[in-house]
Parts: structure tokens; sequence; C-alpha cells
């Protein structure tokens, strides 16, 4: 499941029949809402993965020989799955989808922002917990609605068909492990496939014929597994994003000094000066073969030779190949899911819902609220506004963010400000006895959301015994309650 990611999607069954698609965070939450709302006759969960915990399993497998150089096209092919031979003849082959989470990975938000509302188990971990400790708390979370899942089901086709008088969508799906292909048709659709699937790696004058002459030094984030591979070598981290500076960090123990990290933006103040990177602006040119050795020109002139290693850390097209035939198309150029309502709803037939879009997000909670919408949308009991009014919302955010990636970033804790009015959304339904609507965000993480990075650098210098700190307060802050 991994809302982050990820081919994961959801669907529904008539009383109303719901569906939801490869499984990630996202979906996790969204099952629940559903069970919640007794509503709907089948509720079929569909995921590729053999497993829960979508983008956070790890794997060593990163086949990056699969990376085209440039990456420009969101519209790929489905992903095929890696299928692994144990060592015990007894076991079956392990089916492997390579996903974007590398050995070494944390992550940077507090383990108490992290968690779902209603598990405060990830407490447990560190403040900043490791994937493993993320992992194992999805799958014991899931574990409430794992009898919904079909494992190893690849999503091939989504499309609209009238049918028993009604708009209803088939979904074609295949059985990797038989190879079988099945239909059914349901009533509504919502994807959770998240969106680190389909790299971004952009068209830079020359790195076409670069990558020819010099082959596997240019790679992805998505394909970062340990640092161990750029022992001794002269590295460039495209990009200072989460993980462009984590990867960064990581790589920079067992790289020559200095890194270069080539950036549009500022890093952060805690990162600027660190003495084992250099700065640099985005990458002009890669330079011609015939005029110097694995060479680049970046935008102030300067020409860096004799690069072993380039990492581009660009982040992620929104791809969903299985929805190729809507129209209009769910997303033209893979920035942007078109046509929604509040990152959600598909506003041409809002029968298909979109779990997880947003991102610069503390993405399980923003789940909650979200699914917490959806459920009683569908459960009729509550009642989305005209399609018009929902046109204006997405008219009003072009011109706010434009048509590009800025429009599902919601940064600067506007993503607590969009969680808590999904959950007054939530509130104006009938109450029911099996609600499970999530709590708005409080003062006090607010706090910490605005503290976020400075905190994340005080449990970094903390080095080795950063694994026994447990809270804010050990690393010194404190929150104070505001003086009204």
């Amino acid at each position: 499941m991994f809302a982050h990611l990820d081919l994961r999607k959801g669907v529904v069954d008539r009383q109303d029949r719901q569906e939801t698609l490869q499984y990630n965070e996202a979906k996790e939450r969204f099952d629940e809402q559903l069970l919640a709302e007794n509503h709907f006759n089948t509720i079929d969960v569909l995921e590729q993965q053999a497993s829960t915990g979508g983008v956070w399993n790890y794997d060593p497998y990163a086949p990056a020989d699969e990376l085209s150089v440039p990456q420009t096209n969101p519209h790929q092919l489905l992903e095929e799955p890696k299928w692994e031979s144990s060592a015990d003849e007894r076991q079956r082959p392990k089916l492997v989808f390579a996903t974007a989470m590398y050995e070494r990975l944390e992550s940077n938000i507090p383990q108490f922002l992290m968690r779902h509302s209603d598990d405060r188990s990830l407490e447990d971990q560190p403040l900043f917990a490791g994937h493993e400790s993320v992992l194992r708390y999805l799958k014991r979370y899931a574990a409430e609605v794992r009898h919904l899942i079909r494992f190893q089901t690849q999503v091939y086709d989504i499309r609209q068909e009238y049918k028993d008088g009604q708009d209803t969508w088939l979904v074609c799906t295949k059985d990797l492990a038989s190879n079988k292909a099945s239909e059914r048709y349901y009533d509504a659709v919502a994807v959770a496939s998240g969106h680190h699937y389909v790299p971004m790696l952009p068209d830079i004058p020359g790195i076409s014929q670069w990558n020819k002459a010099f082959p596997n030094v240019i790679s992805h984030s998505k394909y970062y597994r340990t640092p161990d591979s750029f022992e001794d070598k002269k590295v460039v981290v495209v990009g200072n994003s989460a993980s462009g500076l984590d990867i960064a960090t990581q790589i920079s123990t067992v790289c020559k000094h200095p890194l270069l990290n080539s950036k549009r933006s500022e890093a952060p103040e805690f990162q600027r000066n660190a003495r084992w990177k250099k700065e640099m602006p985005e990458i002009a040119e890669f330079l011609p073969p015939s005029d110097a050795f694995q060479a680049i020109r970046f935008a102030d002139g300067q020409v860096i030779s004799d690069i072993d290693a380039i990492v581009f850390c660009t982040g992620y097209y929104y791809s969903f190949p299985f929805l190729s035939s809507l129209q209009p198309l769910v997303s033209k150029n893979g920035e942007r899911v078109e046509n929604t309502y509040q990152h959600l709803f598909w506003t041409p037939h809002p029968s298909l819902a979109f779990v997880g879009l947003p991102y610069k997000i503390i993405p399980f909670r923003t789940f909650e609220g979200q699914a917490a919408v959806l459920a009683r949308i569908w459960s009729r009991r509550l009642q989305l506004p005209s399609k018009s009014a929902m046109t204006a919302w997405e008219a009003e955010r072009l011109a706010e963010r434009g048509a590009g990636k800025k429009f599902h970033e919601l940064g600067n804790l506007e993503d607590f400000r969009y969680h808590n009015a999904m959950v007054d959304w939530a509130l104006q339904a009938q109450p029911s006895d099996t609600d499970r609507t999530p709590p708005k965000w409080s003062k006090r993480d607010e706090w910490v959301r605005r503290n976020i990075l400075a905190i994340k650098k005080a449990f970094a210098d903390k080095g080795e015994s950063r694994h026994r700190v447990g809270s804010v307060e050990e690393l010194g802050f404190k929150y104070a309650e505001p003086v009204l």
C-alpha cells in the first residue's frame, strides 16, 4: 500500500461496489473508512505487490538499466515485476517491484506526526523512524483490511461503460502469478497508486549523446540503494529536496570531496555550509565527448570534467497507464492530475477519485481526511457541490499555482489547513455510530511542523545516539501554549 507509492489503486461493487487500486498508505485508511460506512456490498482492494506497505517495501533490486536518459515522458507502460528465486527450493519465487526506498532511509517526519491518528504505536520508535519500522507499522495497521486485498493483481485498464442503465467502471486485471486476466464492473474507483514510479529526468542539452558515450554514469534517485558504489568517485547530485539532501549526505561519507550539489533553489540553512559539498547552479550542458572527458557546464559557466557519477534527485511524474482510455486525459504532462476537485474527485465523473495526490505533506493524516470525506460522499451522507463549483475551484487553483507540479503542492502548513478543512467537511454528515473521523491538527503539531528542519538537524547531530531519542523535548525543543 503506498500511496506512496507503486501501481496501487482502489474500486467498489453494487449496493454500491467499490474498489481500491494498488495498495499504499492512502489505501489503508480509505478501506477502513469504507468499511465504517457499512454501505457497500463489496469492497475490492487490488495490489500488484505481494504484501502491504507500498513504497516502504525495500528491496536491493534496482533496475537502473530501465532508466531512459532523458526521461520526460510520463506515459509509460505498466511496470514489469521481477521474480526472485529463493535458495530454499521449497519457497515460491518472490515477486518484486522496484520502489524508491533505499537502505538507510529514515523518515523526515517525527513519528508522532507521521502516525495514523488512531494508532500511536509508531511513537515507540526513534523520533525519525527508519523505513523498516515504518513498514512494520503499516503492515500491522493494514491487518484490519487485509481480507479485502487481492495481492499480485495488476490493473491494466479501467474504462467507463454504460451498463444496466447507468455509468459503471470496467476494471481489467491480471493475476501476476498465473498470468490470468479478468474483468469486473464497479460503481466507483479510488486510485491510490502513489507517484514515485516514473522518474523525471530533464532533457538538458547534450545529455542523450553524453549518456551513450558514458553509460551508467547518470542515474536517478529511484535506483539509489546504498552509497557503497560511490566510494572515491567524483559525484554530482542534482536536486536539494528531502531525498536529494539525504542521498547527498550519505554519498558524501565515501565519495571524493567536495560532492557537487546542483540545485535551483536554496538549501536549508543548516545544509548550506557543509564542508563536504560545493553548491552549484543548474547544469546547463553536457559537453560533447570529443571536447572533454565526462564533463558538464553549469549555468554560471564553470566546467567540471572527469565526473564519475551523476544522481538526479529530480522527482517523479504522475502516471496512470491504466487510465489511458479516459477522456479528457487524466494527466497530459504528468505534472498534475487534471479536472480534479480538492485534489481528490475527478470532476467529469466523481465516482473516480484519487487518494494521495498532494505532496510536501504529512501523508498518513492527510490521507485520513481525504478518506473520511470520500467514504461519506460515496455512501451519500455528504454531497458534492455542483460541477460548475468544482470547476471553479480548479480554475482558482490554476490561477494561483499554475498548471505544473505546484498545483498539488501543499507546503508551508497548507497541508494542515487542507486536512482540517477535510475534517470539517466530513463532520457535516449526519453522525453515525461507526464514524472514524480523524482529529484536526493541534497548535503544538503546527509548532513542530514549523520547526521540523531544525528538529531534524538536531536529531542528525546526535550521530548514532539519535536512535535513543524519542521526543523533541529530548533535543531541547519546548512548546509553549500561546497566550490568549
